[in-house]
């Protein structure tokens, strides 16, 4: 448990050997909180305790990190952090990742979803899900985004966020496969379809290679094979490329948004269900139910050759809504330079020669 300076009790419990796991893996998380607005960071203390350490971002949703540099997108900009800490360098409190915002772009309201980072025209750029206008884009210098790729049935680009286009799946620097709540060509037309209608497009070809899932998210390659969250049935599972079919590894008691990589490992965010909203009414529900359980907000860790769920965070109070996770390989703690206080007008470096 981590202390919280609040009436409401602690505002982080962990499994008991969570801290140990983080050791095991050399690496600290990165994880983002839509409905809370913030980039929240969990990492180790000198002494093996667990830190935590957050900042304010309005709607933050997508993310992505290789553990030096993190991309992450607010209510309508687009933040690119970099670490500032040399190999060895700590800062007072002990975080050995420093991440300092040097670049924001004003995209607008579109609902970014997942982030990926990928070679544009030869240049690596940002790739992100523009849920609004359901497309690939990237930045544009020129205007508040370039649209790269659109499912072929969608038929215009328009500010009508049809199909709720949303996870992107990454080969190296390529966009590869990406996920959709359904294949609707009108607007808002996916919320019909959130028990059966969701689907997985290869970018390359076009083509639609699994279907009849209940709201995926978080596509990923790993390992060989392709990973998803089937969000609306509760349900972390592998699809098989030929012929379709997804086959689960295990039960997610929540609802499943953001999903990273790490040996054997599997590290899975969880939402609380909007009562009333969106995540309501699907197969989840029931399936809660039926084990007798509450949907929960934290993260899971799951070993991919089992099945099992090894290590666990939750959220006590204050934050009911995860969208994405980020794995920083090597690092024992990380910290960010906030935009609220002071400190973001006093850190400045010099690019060295």
């Amino acid at each position: 448990m981590i202390d919280s300076p609040t009436d409401k009790g602690p505002l982080l419990l962990l499994s008991s050997r969570f801290s140990e796991w983080l050791a095991s893996v050399d690496a600290s998380l990165a994880l983002t909180t839509y409905q809370a607005g913030r980039l929240f960071f969990v990492g180790r203390k000198a002494d093996g305790g667990v830190r935590a350490h957050e900042r304010l971002i309005e709607q933050c949703q997508g993310l992505w990190s290789d553990g030096q540099s993190l991309w992450t997108i607010g209510l309508y900009m687009l933040w690119r952090f970099e670490n500032m800490l040399r190999l060895g360098e700590t800062t007072p409190t002990g975080a050995d990742r420093k991440f300092v915002p040097v670049e924001g772009r004003v995209v607008g309201r579109i609902d970014v979803h997942d982030i990926g980072l990928g070679d544009i025209d030869g240049v690596q750029r940002p790739v992100f899900v523009n849920t609004l206008f359901n497309c690939l884009a990237t930045v544009s210098d020129k205007a508040s985004f370039r649209p790269l790729w659109r499912p072929g049935f969608i038929s215009a680009l328009a500010a009508e966020d049809r199909c709720h286009l949303n996870g992107l799946a990454m080969e190296g620097a390529r966009p590869a496969f990406v996920t959709a709540v359904s294949r609707s060509d009108v607007a808002d037309g996916w919320r019909d379809r959130r028990h059966d209608g969701g689907i997985v497009i290869d970018v390359a070809s076009g083509e639609i290679v699994a279907g009849g899932l209940s709201m995926p998210h978080s596509p990923r390659l790993y390992d060989g094979r392709l990973w998803l969250l089937n969000s609306g049935t509760g349900e972390f599972g592998t699809v098989d490329r030929v012929d379709g079919r997804f086959t689960p590894v295990c039960f997610c008691p929540g609802y499943a948004r953001g999903l990273a990589f790490i040996g054997r490992y599997a590290v899975i965010g969880l939402s609380k269900p909007r009562q009333g909203g969106t995540f309501a009414g699907l197969a989840l529900d029931q399936r809660l139910a039926e084990k007798d359980a509450a949907a929960r907000c934290g993260l899971i860790i799951v070993d991919i050759v089992s099945g099992n769920l090894v290590e666990w965070l939750r959220f006590g109070h204050t934050i009911d809504e995860l969208y994405d996770v980020a794995i920083l390989p090597g690092v024992r703690s990380a910290e960010a330079i906030g935009f609220k206080f002071d400190d973001i007008q006093r850190e400045i470096t010099v690019e060295q020669a």
